[in-house]
């Protein structure tokens, strides 16, 4: 098995595709090559009919700590902007046809909430706690969610989330309107796999239309993913974010 399929593994259990973050020492930090594999496994899913709906899971006590920042210190010092692969993800997310269901055991930082808006149904431990530092780090929101936050919360949480960075916890996060169920830590797996599993065995086409139907065209979601981005990549080079990375960075150690 291959380094990279180590830290992504994915699995089918009858129609549901389980992908798995599994980077546990990083806290599911996602690097690029994380990024492509989740894209992939999405995408492959959308090409197999007998599969009809993913969960996107991490390991106990971290859903996912965000982009790996040293991936991000590198790109402010080449000036490279974000790295293709990442893009790719945030758009394979915004088209996805196959229902998306999220298992957050934990930690859901950055990228490991906004992700969360795409999804269809989240289910969260009773521990799992959501942040968005983007401001914090001198970056903008990503994954379309300066777009999709404000419909689901409203302005104003969603000004506090995305741009005072102020955390949310499990219940904070079912208000927001981010997340559907919270259950003791233990059961996370298991009720989204139930939620997977019962909207895997609804009538397919009668789903699919109403999906598109409450999602509306994903068109509007990527034109803000790709204007995001170009801000993010703008933001990634700025003296203001290299100086926040190296600050994150120094504490850590």
């Amino acid at each position: 098995m291959s380094a990279v399929a180590d830290l992504v593994t994915v699995s089918d259990d009858g129609p549901v595709r389980i992908v798995r973050m599994n980077r546990p020492e990083k806290k599911n930090a996602l690097t690029v090559p994380m990024y492509a594999a989740i894209a992939d496994a999405i995408e492959g899913a959308g090409a197999d009919p007998a599969l009809r709906c993913i969960v996107i899971a991490g390991v106990p006590g971290a859903f996912c700590a965000g982009n790996d920042l040293q991936d991000f210190l590198a790109a402010s010092r080449d000036a490279e902007g974000l790295a293709p692969p990442l893009l790719r993800f945030l758009v394979t997310l915004a088209h996805a046809e196959t229902p998306l269901v999220a298992a957050v055991s934990g930690l859901a930082v950055g990228i490991g909430t906004t992700m969360l808006l795409h999804c269809d149904h989240v289910v969260a431990s009773s521990e799992a706690r959501f942040s968005t530092p983007f401001v914090h780090l001198g970056l903008v929101p990503e994954a379309a969610s300066s777009l999709l936050a404000p419909r689901r919360m409203g302005h104003v949480r969603a000004f506090a989330l995305l741009a005072m960075g102020r955390p949310l916890d499990a219940a904070g996060a079912v208000a927001a309107g981010i997340v559907n169920t919270v259950v003791a830590p233990a059961e996370v797996d298991a009720e989204a796999m139930k939620a997977a599993r019962e909207i895997a065995a609804l009538p397919v086409e009668a789903l699919a239309a109403t999906r598109r139907l409450l999602r509306g065209s994903s068109d509007a979601a990527v034109a803000r993913i790709e204007q995001e981005a170009d801000l993010f990549g703008a933001r990634l080079a700025s003296t203001e974010a290299r100086s926040a990375f190296e600050t994150f960075l120094a504490r850590k150690k």
